[in-house]
């Protein structure tokens, strides 16, 4: 077992049960840049057509979602459950990231996004961080979990801005790439045979759980709603690209 002092990581140690619904991240530097986030995402302005309000409606979800993520008590309970800091990260990558390609899109557009090199660096970091030792070091240094966070965040994010500028059977495949990836991940975490993360040896015993339970559980929550997930964008999008070739189809037959 390793010493659990050297495991406090951004969001604290991990709370006791008792405890944890009163931890909430005060974090002076992450407040302010919320709020001065906060101020252009939400101040008023003159109505806009419903079309162009779908960009500043995806960044105060992005938003939205942050506070829940990293002000929450949710971000404490993350340092004793890694099957929370697994669900924090499918947040990241499956809400966060989207959320932001969406309304970031505009500003971006000049920026190049190969759609193939930009699933391999998502899924790359997206395994590179959940490998035991890089997880290990997120969580006794706040810089590396700050780079952790912002690597996993920022590849989603680039990923999906591809998705979103590919043709539909081609972002299709990357997200079905992207899926069973993500699974396979997830299945081997779930059937490991002993605890990997050495940051919850100890931090889930005072709830009655134990660490290859904790690590089981968050295999399976990589693996099965992370892969519907990325199965729902896929099907939407193939939904939506049948609707548009049957409208095609009925302009050109129209007289």
């Amino acid at each position: 077992m390793q010493d659990a002092a050297r495991w406090v990581p951004y969001c604290g140690e991990a709370p006791p049960p008792e405890l944890w619904l009163g931890r909430w991240n005060l974090d002076p530097v992450l407040g302010a840049a919320l709020v001065l986030l906060a101020i252009p995402l939400w101040r008023g302005g003159p109505p806009a057509p419903a079309a162009s309000t779908r960009r500043p409606d995806a960044l105060r979800g992005a938003w939205v979602l942050t506070v829940l993520l990293y002000v929450s008590p949710l971000c404490a309970l993350s340092s004793a459950f890694f099957t929370v800091r697994v669900v924090h990260h499918m947040a990241l990558a499956l809400a966060v990231a989207p959320l932001l390609a969406c309304g970031l899109e505009p500003r971006l557009r000049r920026l190049p996004m190969p759609l193939w090199t930009c699933t391999a660096v998502a899924t790359l970091a997206f395994w590179v961080w959940h490998a035991p030792v890089a997880y290990a070091a997120a969580l006794s240094s706040v810089a590396v979990y700050a780079l952790m966070q912002l690597t996993i965040v920022g590849s989603a994010m680039a990923f999906w801005l591809a998705v979103r500028r590919a043709v539909p059977a081609a972002a299709m495949s990357a997200i079905l790439v992207g899926s069973v990836l993500t699974g396979l991940l997830g299945a081997l975490i779930t059937f490991a045979a002993r605890p990997l993360y050495a940051p919850h040896f100890l931090s889930t015993l005072g709830w009655g759980v134990t660490p290859l339970e904790d690590q089981q559980l968050a295999g399976i929550v990589m693996w099965a709603p992370g892969s519907f997930a990325y199965l729902s964008a896929a099907v939407w999008i193939g939904w939506r690209w049948l609707r548009d070739e049957r409208d095609a189809r009925v302009r050109v037959a129209a007289p």
